[in-house]
């Protein structure tokens, strides 16, 4: 897509992203690095009966920035290369339908074949279905499920892994996603490895309940091999992902908090399956929540009903009002995005979408199928995670990760800087030194604030747009805090573009504008800012309530997928999703703990 705009404007961008990236590696030697932790390939039993035949080479080597060909006939290339990538195929029945595929394996001589090799999605979805169902009877299907094709699996993935892993260009996590969807309620969690190699996998074959993942990766980790889940698509859950009880309707402990904060510290917030951050319904007050919503079942054409316990704004603040009561909080997770890609492609560009999985045979085939029906229009191209992190190495990101010192974005490569305390009154992010000075006086995303001295906490905010998107908006501040354990919430405004000013009856902002011309589907950056900076102090800071607060960025408005389909297919665009969106990012939460 060509965005319209001046040589000058275009100068300009490349300075001020030179000078962020040079800004973000200074202070103390950390820098914004972006990456992909949850993809599919042929090695997951949807993927390929879903028509993908790529392998996690392939899908490392498309992070890398090599062109990759669809099963849909097209050509993708991303526009740059990633910094880090997981492939996490699922670990049930991890390869075995690439297995039977291939003639010169013993699988291939299963009766299921036929149906596996079909290419129908309908008829390779029955072959699972009869897969499982044996399974469940105890009656698996020779080999499908033994010691050895599990290791046979796992040790290619392994292998992938080590071979792209490329320490201080690119960095290749070692993971696999565990599946567990119980009355088709989703509760998927990506388990990410740190090191060169890994244990055999604990699947939902073994456990479909989180409290048993977790005692496998403690027992793991005494073992010497560090690991962390994260989950994803809450927004499916049905209410299920954050509830306030445990799987088997215990109510929560101190015990289960830290089990769970120490095994899950981050939370998948937007891919292609829909962005959980907030909901309408839950967050009414809130302009920008009915962003990238998606409200069926997975698997089935069935509408979730529970929004509570499906949104991460919401589990902050159930977080709060349990830490009231009970005086721990089993929700103190950070912020990351991914795509769940089911092709091996990372279909995270609005004006490139690839769809979420390998059916095809054609791009315009492949529009129709992804403009066919409500719950495909739906979906999102979204989208990357971001770390800060000292060095592109698997223990740098892993320790990113952990440290919560993370965000994600709906697609768009923007950076983010994060950072608040009590003492940080002289911190400005004009000057060269400001991010130093923000480690030491105060405390990144991701964490929780130091006891300073009275009066409310300061934060310090920056943002550059990506040099290959869209201007920036806003970027805003999301708090909630509790009191007697009642939580609330509310939206500030902090940074801004276009010197707009605020309504001074209602607080509001005045929206940013327009530009895209739907004929074309280009867009123009002369609205909005290259880089939002600056400082916020909380208006309304109790220090006898426990609070969150976590950024919110928003670029202007651009062409949304569906958008460049219609285009495509020469058909009206649909009424039922939007034209233009305003891509964004979340980062992840500073926390204040009451005394």
């Amino acid at each position: 897509m060509k965005i319209l705009g001046t040589i000058l404007t275009a100068i300009l961008v490349a300075a001020l992203s030179s000078q962020a990236v040079a800004q973000s590696g200074e202070g103390p030697d950390r820098k914004a690095l972006f990456g992909e932790l949850h993809l599919h390939t042929q090695w997951s039993f949807d993927a390929y009966y879903m028509s993908t035949r790529r392998s996690p080479d392939d899908a490392y080597e498309f992070a890398k920035g090599k062109p990759m060909k669809h099963s849909n006939g097209q050509t993708y290339q991303i526009s740059r290369p990633l910094d880090f990538m997981a492939v996490t195929d699922h670990g049930m029945f991890m390869g075995v339908f690439a297995m039977i595929a291939d003639p010169a394996h013993p699988l291939s001589n299963l009766p299921i074949r036929e149906k596996v090799v079909s290419g129908d999605l309908a008829t390779g979805s029955k072959a699972f279905g009869e897969m499982i169902t044996a399974h469940r009877r105890g009656t698996p299907m020779e080999g499908t499920d033994t010691p050895e094709t599990r290791k046979e699996a796992w040790d290619h993935v392994i292998a992938s892994a080590n071979r792209h892993n490329d320490p201080g260009n690119f960095t290749a996590l070692i993971a696999y996603e565990w599946t567990s969807t119980p009355d088709g309620q989703n509760l998927h969690r990506n388990v990410i490895f740190k090191g060169d190699t890994a244990p055999p996998i604990f699947t939902r074959l073994e456990s479909s309940d989180p409290e048993n993942l977790w005692a496998w990766m403690d027992g793991i980790r005494k073992d010497g091999h560090d690991v962390l889940a994260i989950p994803h698509n809450v927004n499916l859950s049905d209410g299920r992902a954050f509830e306030r009880e445990d799987s088997f309707d215990n109510p929560f402990t101190q015990e289960y908090a830290d089990t769970r904060n120490r095994n899950e510290p981050l939370v998948e917030v937007s891919q292609i399956k829909g962005t959980s951050e907030a909901h309408p319904m839950l967050s009414p007050n809130d302009e920008f929540a009915d962003f990238g919503l998606h409200e069926r079942y997975v698997a089935v054409a069935k509408p979730i009903t529970n929004f509570r316990g499906g949104y991460v704004r919401y589990a902050y603040r159930t977080g709060l009002e349990i830490q009231d009561i009970e005086g721990f909080n089993p929700y103190r997770f950070g912020l990351i995005a991914a795509s769940d890609s089911h092709s091996g492609i990372v279909p995270s560009q609005e004006d490139n979408y690839s769809g979420p999985r390998g059916n095809g045979p054609t791009p315009e085939d492949a529009a129709r199928q992804r403009m066919g029906s409500l719950r495909s229009r739906q979906f999102g191209a979204s989208g990357l995670a971001g770390v800060w992190s000292k060095e592109n190495t698997r223990e740098g990101i892993f320790d990113s990760l952990s440290r919560k010192e993370t965000w994600g974005t709906t697609g768009p490569r923007i950076q983010v800087r994060f950072f608040g305390g009590f003492d940080m009154a002289e911190v400005n992010p004009d000057e060269a030194d400001w991010v130093e000075s923000a480690y030491e006086k105060g405390v990144p995303m991701g964490s929780t604030l130091k006891s300073g001295s009275t009066g409310a906490p300061t934060f310090a905010l920056w943002a550059i747009k990506d040099p290959d998107s869209a201007n920036l908006d806003r970027v805003q501040i999301v708090k909630g805090w509790s009191s007697g354990g009642v939580s609330h919430e509310q939206v500030y405004d902090a940074l801004w573009s276009e010197n707009r000013v605020k309504d001074p009856k209602t607080g509001k902002l005045p929206a940013v504008g327009n530009t895209v011309d739907l004929e074309t589907l280009e867009y123009s950056n002369s609205i909005g800012a290259v880089e939002l900076k600056g400082t916020w102090t909380d208006p309304k800071f109790r220090a006898d309530h426990n609070a969150f607060y976590y950024a919110r960025v928003l670029e202007i408005p651009t062409p949304r997928w569906s958008s460049f389909d219609a285009k495509l297919l020469g058909i009206p665009f649909p009424t039922d999703v939007p034209k233009t969106i305003q891509e964004r990012a979340y980062t992840s939460p500073i926390r204040y703990d009451r005394p």
